[in-house]
């Protein structure tokens, strides 16, 4: 039976590199019914809304999706398509394996680490008062007031809530990754020595949910060092997972420790729903270029495949994404020793190049 997914081509170079994408994971084998829909800054611009109804509707129905890349508006305009999705089917473990493949130009070809970042709660949850509105000067009173901590009357104010649930259930996402995965630790960063009671209740809540789990290793990290760490011996971690501004940080990092973000895929789960997404922005300026380099939301096509049980499609595709960056001939610019390389192939060429590559696997079995 086909696998009933919503499609989200997104903008900017999204609907390139979904198309590549789209490609690779049909020549698997794994048939898809796919229902197409729209989200981005083009939607947005001709209905008046980034997130269609429609859009919500067929994620509601189908509980997959794959989406490619849209374009948040810096400073105005809507917020972030993906934060709106998160929280609108309560995603709240976000998985970003960090892994770097053979041929990929990184100072750290080692690294095989997983950023688990809490998706619903801290400072992403949106809860801001504007400078210089109603809401921001009665909450400032307030805090004067009654609190005794005054805040400069020219601030912006953001709330960061972190609760024993949202904590409780994204380490313990964690905890069944490592499991299933074969993974051999768990690290919970925070900061916790400063925000006792935001970071100190992530931190204590994590510290619960390990000790149900003695099989699988546990330590927990300040943030700050946990980045110098990972640059310095990066072979010390496995699975990390944070709250989540800390995660959107350290996952850019592991991104750029395999090479960048255009290798750096996402998944999104919640109870009984899931969207894949690539880690990395729109690139407006690359649009319709057959240039971007589609690897990161291919990978993300791999992590569905493993999310719909298609392990050994999921196997297949992510040995030949990994052999194409091996051999490196049919790569885009990004992959190549230098970026100028006259020989560097465009989005769809080294799709057709993954596809050939599954194909030969394939035959070797």
């Amino acid at each position: 039976m086909a696998h009933k997914v919503t499609f989200i081509p997104g903008d900017g170079i999204g609907p390139e590199i979904a198309e590549a994408t789209r490609r690779v994971l049909e020549a698997t084998g794994v048939e898809f019914d796919w229902d197409f829909q729209e989200a981005g800054i083009d939607v947005y611009e001709r209905e008046g809304t980034p997130l269609p109804d429609s859009t919500l509707e067929s994620i509601r129905r189908n509980k997959v999706a794959i989406k490619g890349p849209t374009t948040t508006p810096v400073g105005t305009g809507h917020r972030s398509i993906n934060v709106a999705l998160r929280q609108a089917f309560d995603l709240y473990a976000c998985i970003r394996p960090c892994k770097a493949y053979e041929g990929v130009r990184t100072r750290f070809p080692e690294t095989d680490i997983v950023i688990v970042r809490e998706n619903t709660e801290d400072l992403y949850a949106g809860i801001e008062f504007e400078r210089n509105s109603a809401e921001c000067e009665r909450l400032r009173r307030f805090l004067a007031d009654e609190l005794a901590s005054p805040v400069r009357d020219d601030a912006g104010i953001s709330i960061k809530p972190i609760s024993v649930f949202g904590s409780e259930r994204v380490v313990e996402a964690a905890f069944r990754y490592a499991k299933d995965n074969g993974r051999r630790k768990v690290t919970a960063a925070h900061k916790a020595n400063i925000m006792k009671f935001t970071d100190g209740l992530f931190l204590e809540v994590a510290r619960q949910v390990a000790e149900r789990h003695p099989e699988i290793e546990f330590e927990d990290r300040i943030i700050d060092n946990l980045c110098n760490q990972l640059v310095s011996r990066p072979d010390e971690y496995d699975v990390i997972v944070l709250p989540n501004l800390y995660g959107d940080i350290v996952s850019d990092l592991g991104a750029g420790m395999i090479g960048g973000l255009g290798l750096a895929p996402g998944a999104n789960i919640g109870e009984g729903c899931a969207i894949f997404e690539a880690t990395h922005g729109s690139a407006p300026k690359y649009k319709g270029l057959n240039k971007a380099n589609p690897t990161a939301l291919m990978l993300s096509g791999v992590l569905m495949l493993r999310y719909l049980g298609e392990s050994a499609a999921a196997d297949r595709l992510e040995r030949a994404i990994a052999e194409v960056i091996r051999k490196g001939e049919k790569v885009t610019y990004d992959l190549k020793p230098r970026r100028d390389d006259p020989t560097a192939v465009g989005t769809s060429e080294y799709a057709d190049a993954v596809i050939e590559e599954m194909q030969r696997l394939g035959a070797a079995v």
